[in-house]
């Protein structure tokens, strides 16, 4: 599947919702040709020494659920993930607008939380309490599905792409679930 691509320094799972702004015309054109099947959200890697910031080899094909006009006079979006895809050929047309060939991946399975792990979903429920406007996205949280509880944290922790990238690989949320039952003490606010 071919899909325009708009890279962030964030990851998005499918059933991930958040805001964007748009106001360059490559992603204008973006938005006008990603109607039928949605367009893909990339992470961005590292900067490295050369001042390039690569793609990394995983994204979420996400849709656009609203839009509205903002104060500033650009486009404000709102879109929510799909289905996780592995990136596997780039290209980047005159504009500078990119496009990649992707594969996808299947979602994670909905799984049961595990008693010992209901600390997950509690900090999570207190981090929501602390930001209305992002737990806002969210009026039916799924706080008993360890799958869910494991994508809102990944999304929100302040890791750098690289160090997301071998979470994120994983067919499951079991590897996500280990990595964040030894980070859950501290404490931690979205992007």
């Amino acid at each position: 599947m071919r899909l325009p691509l708009f890279p962030l320094s964030i990851h998005l799972f499918p059933g991930g919702i958040i805001p964007l702004r748009i106001f360059e015309p490559r992603y204008l054109r973006l938005l006008a040709l990603s109607q039928v099947q949605g367009f893909g959200l990339c992470l961005l890697g590292r900067t490295r020494e050369d001042g390039q910031t690569p793609l990394l080899s995983l994204g979420t094909r996400v849709e656009v659920i609203d839009f509205n006009q903002l104060e500033d006079e650009t486009l404000g979006i709102t879109v929510r993930g799909i289905e996780r895809y592995r990136l596997s050929r780039i290209e980047v047309e005159e504009d500078g607008l990119m496009f990649g060939e992707v594969t996808p991946l299947p979602n994670w399975a909905i799984t049961e939380l595990a008693p010992d792990q209901d600390v997950l979903a509690r900090k999570l429920g207190e981090l929501f309490a602390d930001h209305p406007d992002f737990a806002a996205y969210y009026p039916q949280p799924e706080w008993s599905n360890a799958c869910w509880v494991a994508q809102r944290w990944l999304e929100v922790l302040p890791l750098a792409g690289e160090e997301k990238l071998p979470l994120l690989e994983s067919g499951d949320c079991s590897d996500a679930l280990r990595f964040l039952m030894e980070v859950v003490h501290e404490p931690l606010r979205p992007h």
